[in-house]
């Protein structure tokens, strides 16, 4: 059944674009139309009744479920939008500001719940049935309309951890045959290997032989130049999601199976080589990117999977053809492990991360992670990391959304902390985003272009400058 014709095309259905949101909104809009314009016919059509007489609009039956349903509403809203207020930014639930515009929409929506609740017990008859059918609606379009400000949950199957994508066991992956400049070479001499026009997106189980780390399936882009029978030496993205999320739905949230095609099909089939690893285990448990009393994260991440790239895949060897990169916790562990590995990595591209490793008060991480050894956990910070062991061969490539003030001010100290260092740094803004895929699909797309150059792909056709979506900070 997960396989049939009718289950993919369900779970690929669009969260965030197109039929499914659009069809959800309209007929939510729809049916809150009806339901007013009924409540407002019986209304005046009571106050007629009585002549129009000041103590009939005033006692009126009908009058009354609409007035006392708009009252609800203006509370609901104004303890909707306090309540989100005090989860983003008082309590920080979440770990991150959700934002203003996460917060005005969940106001909103219970704005509109208040208004159809109250309809469903004031009201009779149609009226009761349409506030009835709201409520679900209005759930609904509020949860689509804070996934499109996210840009999370792309589709249907993101939601249940579907996945349409097949195994690398499906795929026949072919050693190193050349250098990208001989694969250069070849493609100016009309002489490249057959190869197919786009990439493909697999999924994979990378080995946890030295870590133990219990992670959940890997994903895998791999470019055509990759699919062809003689690949050449592809530079390599490792990239990381947030927490709460999955190597699913980074690929999903960021685009990257189009942004990757569409870097290759300019670039004779060549694009970087992208490994998402699950870095956490579970969407509710967070590694810290570190080896801990809770599991060796960081042994999976920099030896496990880096290992197995290199055995099984056409990547190349040297850590200035590899970089890491991540969203929010992945932001974090990016700036976390390259600067403690610069004999893996030579860039980093992190969005919205983080300053320091967070799951509750430094003194709890120490004590729930680090088994009480401060040392430990100071050592993963990565204005320390930088401090101690990054390399002036590095180049950090970092962005964070205009509404995101904490993100903007962490990547500003991380990238000080870089330039102290010697390390080649870009810092994007990204306006009228916040701690959101949204921000990273602006970053990411000027930092492919980036990556490229630095590792012979080809040169940037622009400066970062000239990218619209982004404000260069530095």
């Amino acid at each position: 059944m997960q396989n049939s014709v009718w289950m993919k095309t369900v779970m690929e259905w669009s969260l965030v674009r197109g039929a499914l949101p659009r069809t959800v909104f309209g007929v939510t809009a729809v049916v809150a139309a009806v339901l007013i314009v009924l409540m407002l016919v019986d209304a005046v059509r009571d106050v007629g009744r009585n002549g129009g007489r000041s103590e009939a609009l005033r006692d009126s039956v009908w009058l009354r479920p609409l007035l006392v349903s708009l009252i609800a509403m203006v509370i609901c809203e104004v303890l909707g939008t306090v309540a989100a207020w005090l989860v983003s930014d008082v309590f920080v639930v979440f770990g991150v500001s959700l934002g203003w515009p996460v917060i005005f929409t969940v106001g909103a929506g219970f704005a509109a719940l208040g208004f159809a609740l109250t309809a469903a017990i004031r009201t009779h008859s149609f009226r009761r049935i349409c506030a009835i059918v709201l409520i679900p609606l209005i759930i609904l379009s509020t949860g689509l309309g804070v996934d499109g400000i996210y840009g999370e949950y792309q589709t249907v199957g993101s939601l249940v951890g579907y996945t349409p994508y097949a195994s690398i066991d499906s795929v026949d992956v072919h050693k190193v045959s050349m250098s990208v400049e001989q694969w250069l070479n070849k493609a100016q001499q009309n002489a490249l290997p057959d190869m197919p026009k786009q990439g493909k997106v697999l999924t994979v189980d990378i080995p946890n032989t030295k870590s133990g780390f219990a992670a959940r399936k890997a994903m895998i882009y791999l470019p055509p130049a990759a699919l062809s029978k003689q690949p050449p030496a592809l530079p390599v993205m490792e990239l990381l999601a947030g927490q709460p999320g999955s190597p699913g739905r980074l690929v999903a949230a960021g685009g990257i199976a189009a942004m990757m095609n569409t870097y290759a099909a300019s670039h004779h089939g060549l694009a970087p080589i992208v490994l998402v690893p699950d870095q956490n285990g579970a969407d509710t448990h967070n590694s810290l990117c570190a080896d801990t009393t809770q599991g060796k994260a960081e042994t999976y991440l920099t030896q496990d999977v880096v290992a197995w790239a290199k055995r099984t895949l056409p990547v190349a060897k040297k850590a200035s053809m590899w970089a890491i990169g991540g969203f929010s916790q992945g932001g974090t562990c990016t700036t976390q492990l390259a600067p403690r590995h610069p004999d893996l990595y030579g860039a980093m591209l992190p969005v919205d991360g983080e300053l320091k490793p967070t799951n509750g008060t430094v003194d709890e991480m120490v004590q729930n992670y680090f088994a009480g050894d401060r040392n430990a956990y100071d050592a993963q910070v990565p204005v320390n990391a930088i401090a101690a062991t990054g390399s002036s061969s590095q180049a950090l490539f970092a962005g964070a959304g205009e509404r995101d003030a904490e993100s903007i001010r962490n990547m500003r100290t991380i990238a000080a902390a870089a330039r102290k260092a010697g390390m080649e740094v870009t810092e994007l803004l990204v306006p009228g985003t916040g701690h959101d895929w949204h921000a990273v699909q602006a970053v990411w797309k000027p930092g492919l272009e980036w990556f490229g150059q630095r590792t012979g792909l080809g040169a940037m056709t622009k400066s970062v400058k000239e990218y619209s979506q982004v404000e260069v900070l530095q």
